[in-house]
């Protein structure tokens, strides 16, 4: 078989785009790397026998449709992989998470997918919910292998600009601790911030870190941009730290957090009614600071009021359906002293 022949079903981004299924299912590479397609913008890539090192990675991207950079990122990394240039030493599932959204440009069809996981998408019905089960049982069968180390990067835009562009969400569940040494890892690739989560969440990355043990994160990596206009957006460092996890040639991470800011969430502003009213511009960054004593929002006779020091503004959306969060209040904290 010819690097060639590899080649056509490393074309996932164009296939999902394009609303076809491949003929062949299955194909392996002339050195010995094999794709297989899964389903609609799912593909598993595994080592050539003897070279596995016994991690799964799971590279997903798309959950928004409208988030192109780092779907554009995965599609150069699954090509070089195709084309050999790449040579996994890693278990790898490529998913591409709403290809209904991407083919239209928008960020979701019905309903925002990234409120869906954990049992959320059992709650509702639609396209986005049908989708979201079927990326839970593709993840499920993904991590069931025993004795393997797990990573999950899902990867983002965001929809408004950032006074620090590339950051981290890193979820919480009962009885886990945070990594240092994955929060230096997320550093050396070229993330400038992580927001340590306090409570179970509802995102992708969250389910995979609470019902698969991963080590999960949600990576907002800049403002989202339609295909093609990306030149703005810079991922080269996380694209060349991925190569990096791919290959198993990492260069020995640093002992301590030079650079990365850490923060922790304070509180999530909730939308309790169509009453809900956020008292922000609509153009505000994440990031940007609140003095204490602000009136933030009011729904009907509930007011949040900033109480915190130092604190800041992310995610504000007062447009999400009721029951939704409408932005996050985070303060800074102290890196972890664990690995």
């Amino acid at each position: 078989m010819t690097e060639q022949y590899g080649l056509s079903l490393g074309k996932l981004l164009e296939l999902t785009l394009a609303g076809r299924e491949p003929a062949e299912k299955i194909q392996v590479t002339s050195s010995g790397i094999r794709l297989q397609w899964l389903s609609e913008g799912a593909l598993l890539v595994k080592p050539a026998n003897g070279t596995d090192a016994g991690i799964d990675l799971l590279l997903s991207a798309g959950i928004h449709g409208n988030e192109t950079a780092p779907i554009e990122m995965l599609d150069r990394l699954l090509k070089r992989i195709a084309r050999g240039e790449i040579k996994p030493r890693v278990r790898i599932l490529f998913l591409l998470g709403n290809p209904e959204a991407m083919r239209r440009n928008v960020r979701f069809v019905e309903q925002d997918m990234n409120r869906l996981f954990n049992g959320k998408h059992v709650l509702t019905s639609g396209f986005e919910a049908q989708r979201a089960d079927q990326l839970e049982r593709l993840v499920a069968h993904f991590f069931s292998e025993p004795d393997r180390a797990r990573l999950h990067y899902d990867l983002h835009t965001a929809i408004r600009g950032s006074a620090i562009e590339r950051f981290a969400l890193y979820p919480w569940s009962e009885g886990r601790e945070h990594s240092q040494a994955e929060m230096a890892r997320l550093e050396a690739a070229g993330i400038d911030a992580v927001l340590l989560q306090s409570k179970p969440g509802i995102t992708f990355s969250a389910y995979s870190y609470a019902a698969h043990q991963a080590e999960a994160f949600t990576l907002e990596l800049g403002k989202a941009r339609p295909f093609g206009q990306n030149a703005g957006v810079d991922v080269s460092q996380l694209e060349s730290r991925l190569k990096a996890i791919i290959e198993q040639c990492e260069p020995e991470l640093p002992q301590t957090l030079e650079r990365l800011k850490v923060f922790h969430v304070s509180r999530e502003i909730i939308k309790q009614s169509e009453a809900f009213r956020l008292h922000l511009a609509d153009d505000v960054a994440n990031f940007s600071p609140l003095p204490e004593g602000y009136l933030l929002a009011e729904d009907g006779s509930q007011k949040w009021i900033v109480t915190e020091t130092d604190a800041r503004i992310i995610f504000p959306n007062p447009n999400v359906r009721p029951g939704l969060r409408a932005g996050i209040l985070i303060v800074p904290t102290k890196a972890l002293d664990n690995s």
